[in-house]
């Protein structure tokens, strides 16, 4: 079992950049992959980034957003930089076990509750 819990979001101008922090509760946090995914209103929850054995994007955030880890500190970062208008979403961490990098929801079975990023035209 494993708690998550997110921070760093806020409203920003379009063109800015925000860091996600999501510290994870647990002793084997170097043993989880972690993902990075969000929920604009009115849309399904989207796949973002994920980092285990290895790390993967989706098209949208590649060369934008960029995932990392300090396993020292249990906690996964998302540093957004370019910030666009549809960035607009919740962004949820989530984790499973270590392995290649997951892209769907139900690959994940722990979530965090969610920080809102908002980001101004």
């Amino acid at each position: 079992q494993v708690q998550l819990v997110e921070s760093g979001g806020g409203l920003v101008q379009a063109g800015g950049s925000l860091r996600l922090s999501c510290v994870a509760s647990g002793r084997t946090f170097s043993s989880y992959t972690m993902g990075w995914f969000r929920q604009a209103p009115g849309k399904e929850r989207e796949f973002v980034a994920a980092l285990g054995w290895s790390t993967y994007y989706t098209d949208s955030v590649k060369g934008r957003f960029f995932m990392s880890r300090d396993n020292a500190k249990n906690t996964v970062y998302l540093q957004m930089n370019s910030l666009k208008p549809e960035d607009t979403a919740v962004y949820y961490c989530a984790a499973r076990g270590i392995g290649v990098a997951k892209t769907k929801l139900e690959d994940y079975p722990y979530w965090g509750q969610g920080t809102q990023v908002t980001v101004s035209s």
